[in-house]
């Protein structure tokens, strides 16, 4: 009913910058929350970043300042904006969205394929 598409991902050196995009498309009526989550290897999946409908923000103590989280509602898409890279930051990451479908107007939540990103030394 609803897909999550992550794009943006890719290889990068540390210091450089990348933005992952997330597009949501389906039975959309709204979006809640949206979130950016990434998995490194042998690592639990942790959060990043979130945004809310209204345009809340909150981010996880290791990217503060370096990552910028936003979305454009009128396209259901969210955006991370992601400088001044780290190879910690090298991981796999997702989208998350909590999503009110049109047909039943029942909250669902969904996550996107995931898009890699590295960042070499």
């Amino acid at each position: 009913q609803v897909q999550l598409v992550e794009s943006g991902g890719g290889l990068v050196q540390a210091g450089g910058s990348l933005t992952l995009s997330c597009a949501a498309s389906g039975s959309i009526k709204s979006i809640n929350a949206m979130t950016w989550y990434r998995q490194a290897p042998g690592k639990h999946r942790e959060l990043v970043a979130v945004i809310s409908s209204g345009g809340n923000t909150n981010y996880a103590d290791s990217v503060k300042g370096r990552f910028t989280i936003s979305r454009d509602n009128a396209k259901n898409t969210v955006y991370l904006q992601m400088n001044s890279l780290k190879p910690e930051d090298t991981a796999v990451y997702y989208c998350y969205a909590v999503v009110v479908l049109s047909t039943n107007l029942v909250p669902r939540s969904y996550w996107g394929q995931g898009t890699q990103v590295t960042v070499s030394s």
